[in-house]
């Protein structure tokens, strides 16, 4: 058995096509998921909703799905080992990248970070349990989603569920913030013990996946960010002190942003030069575009998505005798490179997440979710406004499915429209018709 295309509980060996490579099988499931089908509704940077251009979480996904499977066709072709298929782990089949690419931010709630944080918090400080996106997308995909036969949800291959596990750890352990929850934790370390997987190591699939997730956001949302006026191109922009402040702030304040030796360089320095540089760039390529504003975006975008793509590869990571996918010059991890994306993602984070009206819409939004949690985590109420169909799926699972969580999986699987709509249904004083269909 190819213990790669192994399935947790695949009861219904009957009902597809025998035509179908396990891996089709499973892009299927996935994009014809309702979950998937949410991400169109759910922020990425914007809210859903707030305009045409801009991206959501759904956009996002695809864009990433489509460098990392180009990404990991050329990097088949240029590393001789890959085709060798010595370690289940050290494999990298575009289509597995590709699927793990549109499932990774299945777990987001409604309001994006902002909805996660609100919900890690309340759930934490009344129940000691947390809330953690990375981990929702492993309930969404081996519990919540349902398909006929099956008790494990979409029950995706093993390889495709190792590929979205990028934080391979329990968050039943102490003070880990990202990981899998408990409850699904147990099948995931099942698959790792069987693939051998060193503890604390992701496949090379979940870490390409991870990889072009950030040169997605270092790239993308800055394009939306010029499109909506929040990043000036002019250099008085660039060059503003408190600018380049914030980002300093950003990256010095950045707990999980350790590895790529800030204490070796003067970040004021670097964040100035990369700052200069990109909007230089920027006066080049706006004067080849003909002066174009929205060609001159797009070629940017275009030129940056590139230049990260063409520097992805793969080194012996010696101290955990494993491989590591990263951006590489000369047979070396490109740290400079990598830094310079972590001040561009920097930069979308202060112009875009720090402005003061998101900021206002994020307020808005944790008052909505906070009173969405409200009204819904007493059981003698909150089991009358709930929809019948997630409460008789919860007698079902009870046993093993806390109120707090089942709480939690509602209200995060709401797109930012319907979180709006319940609340207003709740709290305004005019709502739609009741017949409207939820």
């Amino acid at each position: 058995m190819d213990i790669r295309k192994f399935r947790l509980d695949e009861k219904s060996l009957g009902t597809f096509s025998e035509e179908r490579d396990e891996y089709e099988r499973d892009y299927a499931r996935l994009i014809q998921s309702p979950a998937f089908r949410r991400l169109q509704g759910k922020s990425q940077v914007f809210g859903a909703g707030t305009g045409d251009y801009y991206r959501t979480r759904l956009t996002h996904s695809l864009e990433v799905s489509q460098i990392a499977r180009e990404v990991a066709r050329r990097l088949g072709k240029q590393y001789d080992f890959l085709s060798r298929k010595e370690h289940p782990g050290l494999v990298l089949d575009p289509a597995v990248v590709e699927i793990a690419a549109l499932a990774h931010d299945l777990g987001h709630p409604p309001f994006g970070h902002k909805g996660e944080e609100v919900l890690n918090h309340v759930l934490m400080e009344e129940y000691g349990i947390p809330y953690e996106g990375n981990a929702q997308n492993f309930r969404i995909l081996m519990f919540l989603e349902k398909r006929a036969g099956s008790g494990s949800g979409l029950d995706l291959t093993a390889a495709v569920l190792l590929a979205v596990n990028k934080y391979p750890f329990s968050l039943g352990e102490p003070d880990r913030l990202k990981g899998v929850y408990v409850t699904e934790w147990g099948e995931i370390e099942q698959l790792r013990r069987s693939w051998k997987i060193p503890i604390g190591c992701s496949t090379l699939e979940a870490q390409l996946m991870d990889l072009c997730d950030d040169i997605a956001y270092s790239t993308h949302d800055i394009e939306d960010g010029i499109r909506a006026g929040k990043i000036q191109m002019n250099r008085t922009f660039f060059e503003d002190s408190r600018l380049i402040d914030h980002v300093v702030q950003e990256i010095v304040e950045d707990k999980g942003n350790t590895g790529i030796g800030w204490g070796e360089v003067d970040i004021p320095a670097m964040v100035k030069r990369v700052l200069v540089s990109y909007f230089e760039q920027w006066q080049e390529l706006y004067v080849s575009c003909e002066r174009e504003p929205s060609r001159t975006r797009r070629e940017m975008k275009a030129r940056w998505v590139s230049l990260f793509a063409g520097k992805v590869g793969i080194i012996d990571d010696t101290s955990r005798g494993w491989k590591k996918v990263t951006f590489v010059n000369n047979g070396q991890q490109d740290i400079d490179l990598l830094r310079t994306m972590e001040i561009l993602k920097k930069l979308a984070w202060v112009t875009l997440i720090k402005d003061f009206r998101v900021q206002r819409l994020q307020m808005r939004s944790e008052i909505m979710i906070r009173r969405l949690w409200d009204s819904f985590k007493v059981p003698e109420y909150g089991r009358l406004i709930i929809p019948p169909d997630w409460i008789e799926n919860y007698e079902l699972h009870k046993s093993k499915w806390s109120w707090p969580r089942f709480v939690a999986d509602y209200i995060s699987g709401m797109t930012d429209a319907y979180a709006e709509k319940v609340y207003a249904e709740l709290y305004a004083s005019k709502s739609g018709s009741i017949y409207e269909m939820d």
